[in-house]
């Protein structure tokens, strides 16, 4: 990691709250001070341990990546267009600066993953 990303920790951190209330829900796969993974249980559906989420520091932005908005797409309908401009892909969210109104938007998203990983036995 760079000298200069203290910016780009400090997103790292409030992206990282984000997915740490889901904890007890899921299982922590990396906690390191520029990556957090968070897995759901073995799925039988699918053969394996299913991803739900996590932040990752890169060299030129901050990875918010969701799972579920992957695997159910209708997640992301309510989506304002300020987030979906941030979107990488199918699952990913860059981020460059702290945006509080965004983090909100993320956090209810994820919130909303988490409901859907119940609803249908992937937790």
């Amino acid at each position: 990691m760079k000298n200069d990303s203290k910016e780009f920790l400090s997103i790292f951190n409030s992206l990282k709250e984000i997915l740490r209330k889901y904890e007890k829900h899921l299982n922590v796969t990396s906690n390191k001070i520029d990556a957090y993974n968070l897995y759901a249980g073995y799925s039988e559906k699918y053969k394996r341990d299913i991803y739900f989420g996590g932040v990752v520091v890169n060299k030129n932005y901050v990875s918010f990546h969701l799972m579920p908005v992957y695997m159910n797409p209708i997640l992301l309908d309510r989506i304002s267009p300020e987030l979906k401009k941030r979107m990488q892909g199918k699952s990913c969210f860059n981020f460059k600066d702290i945006d509080k109104t965004l983090f909100k938007e993320l956090s209810n998203l994820t919130k909303s993953g988490i409901e859907f990983y119940k609803k249908n036995s992937m937790l």
